[in-house]
């Protein structure tokens, strides 16, 4: 119940995971979304922008790893 100010990159990634809760998106499909680029060579900025999102989340583990593949949210419903 705790609003977290986030930055507009933060943000754009939290919309995209919250698009398709519980769903492993790709580094890749999350560039094209947040950052609109195919640059695949910089998949380490989306595990970087994860790392300070899991930070400022009350719960880090909302957000998952999917090993060789990407990131997703946890649906908890």
């Amino acid at each position: 119940g705790t609003e977290v100010p986030l930055k507009p990159t933060e943000l754009a990634l939290v919309r995209a995971l919250a698009l398709a809760p519980g769903e492993a998106l790709t580094r890749e499909h999350l560039l094209r979304e947040v950052w609109n680029t195919s640059w695949t060579s910089s998949g380490k900025t989306v595990d970087v922008h994860v790392a300070a999102l899991r930070r400022k989340l009350a719960d880090p583990d909302l957000i998952e790893t999917v090993r060789g593949v990407g990131y997703r949210l946890v649906d908890r419903t």
